[in-house]
């Protein structure tokens, strides 16, 4: 083989190598991509109308289903309702591998990744992998609106 024929195979090897690898990561970003609608969970825009504190409207008390949440990708958190008129917020990233959760159902925020589970009501752990809780996120209420804290 001579030295021009070695480099064509040598970079065809490289180009194999670095597609396999684009296609992996590929996959895992489809693996982490946007929350699905999942047991009354879903992804919401801040609602539009926000406050004259520089738009910190998340969304309102009857967006967020009793029970249930709704977690809001762009701010990275995600507001719960345990029982009616209590409303919880939690970071959206689980603790485990940093994953961001995608659904709240039967009581637990998950995490697609690796299954880790949390409370709704408290952030705390429900299922491993993950072995810390969601931190607490600010949030008020006022009215019918739901704000995050600055």
């Amino acid at each position: 083989m001579s030295a021009s024929q070695e480099h064509e195979v040598h970079l065809g090897r490289r180009t194999v190598v670095a597609g396999v690898g684009a296609a992996g990561v590929a996959a895992v970003l489809t693996a982490c991509g946007s929350p699905k609608d999942s047991g009354g969970s879903d992804t919401v825009e801040p609602a539009k109308g926000a406050t004259g504190d520089g738009g910190n409207v998340l969304a309102k008390t009857a967006d967020i289903p009793e029970g249930g949440g709704k977690i809001f990708a762009d701010k990275g958190v995600v507001v719960t309702q345990p029982k009616a008129g209590e409303f919880k917020a939690f970071s959206s990233k689980c603790t485990h591998r940093g994953c961001a959760v995608s659904s709240i159902s039967d009581g637990t925020i998950n995490c697609p990744c690796h299954g880790s589970k949390f409370d709704a009501a408290t952030g705390d752990v429900a299922g491993g992998p993950a072995t810390e809780p969601l931190p607490a996120a600010t949030i008020t209420v006022e009215g019918d609106s739901i704000m995050l804290a600055s």
